[in-house]
């Protein structure tokens, strides 16, 4: 086995055990938060020996960094369909239903940001803070050439994207309230679409020039 087959498989077995690691810790910070979790109970819950979760992640505090970094990154992803290369009927649309998969495919991690959030964003970096401000103001600028354009209303693009991000993520972050109001045991991906379409429709007919 050469040099590059070695590293290949180190890799892989690297990514492997970061996830897992990264899955048990999410799950045990969203219940318990950042104090009440210990870091033996993450190994145990990854399956993997104390020592191994070291290797990979020096301190508790740098597993919550790093998930808090994933989510950031999440929403990252989702807010790139903002941009002036499509109409905004279609930019916003996407945009909703790709806030909306993120909530539906990573509820725990969610919840992990939104009680991180209530603490006061205690472990968020300057960094961090500076690089939430910067995406969100390139993202604003193109609400506001649309509104230039005439292609919207005149809205204030800071509500306008607290709005969208206070009804998407409350699907995760507040599931058992819509599956009561729903009458649902669990939401299914349906009722995600349907979501979407009910949010688009308002948020379109709301800010789009007839």
């Amino acid at each position: 086995m050469n040099k590059n087959t070695n590293k290949k498989s180190e890799k892989k077995i690297r990514s492997r055990n970061e996830i897992k690691i990264l899955d048990a810790a999410v799950l045990l910070f969203s219940k318990k938060g950042f104090d009440g979790t210990r870091f033996m109970e993450i190994a145990k819950a990854s399956e993997l020996p104390k020592a191994n979760v070291y290797y990979y992640f020096s301190s508790k505090n740098e597993i919550y960094e790093r998930l808090i970094e994933n989510v950031i990154q999440g929403w990252d992803n989702a807010f790139e369909h903002i941009n002036l290369d499509l109409e905004p009927a279609d930019a916003i649309d996407t945009y909703i239903g790709a806030k909306l998969d993120y909530a539906r495919l990573n509820p725990i991690e969610s919840r992990f940001f939104a009680h991180e959030m209530l603490r006061g964003g205690e472990f968020l970096t300057r960094k961090q803070r500076q690089h939430i401000r910067d995406v969100t103001r390139k993202h604003e600028h193109v609400l506001e050439s649309w509104i230039l354009q005439g292609k919207i209303r005149d809205i204030s693009p800071q509500h306008f994207f607290i709005m969208l991000w206070a009804s998407t993520e409350f699907y995760a972050n507040f599931t058992n309230v819509v599956e009561l109001t729903l009458e649902k045991r669990k939401l299914t991906k349906k009722d995600y679409d349907n979501a979407r379409k009910t949010i688009v429709n308002s948020i379109l007919n709301g800010c789009l020039k007839k």
